[in-house]
C-alpha cells in the first residue's frame, strides 16, 4: 500500500533543499560564484549554437569588459558572438 505526502513534509523536503542551495551558493568564493573564465563562456556559446570555437578573447570598450567569441558553425559560416563579462 503506497503512502500519501502530506503537505507538511512536502514543505519539509522543499526546505531542505533551499537551504542545502543556499549554503552551497554562500560557501562559494564571489569571484568563483559570479565570474565566468574566457574558456568557460566560449564554450557555453560553442554549445548554445552548436558550433566550433575559432577565437576567443576579451576587450574592453569605455571601462566595460566583453568576451568576443568567433565560432564556425555546422553550415560553414563564421560568426562573431559578444557576451558582456560578469565581474
Amino acid at each position: 500500500m503506497k503512502r500519501k505526502t502530506t503537505i507538511r513534509q512536502k514543505l519539509a523536503t522543499l526546505a531542505r533543499a533551499t537551504l542545502l542551495g543556499l549554503v552551497l551558493a554562500f560557501s562559494l568564493p564571489p569571484t568563483a560564484a559570479f565570474a565566468d573564465s574566457l574558456r568557460e563562456v566560449a564554450e557555453r556559446v560553442a554549445r548554445q549554437h552548436d558550433a566550433k570555437v575559432v577565437s576567443a578573447r576579451v576587450v574592453e570598450r569605455n571601462g566595460q569588459k566583453f568576451y568576443v567569441i568567433r565560432i564556425l558553425t555546422r553550415d560553414g559560416v563564421v560568426r562573431t558572438i559578444t557576451v558582456p563579462a560578469r565581474d
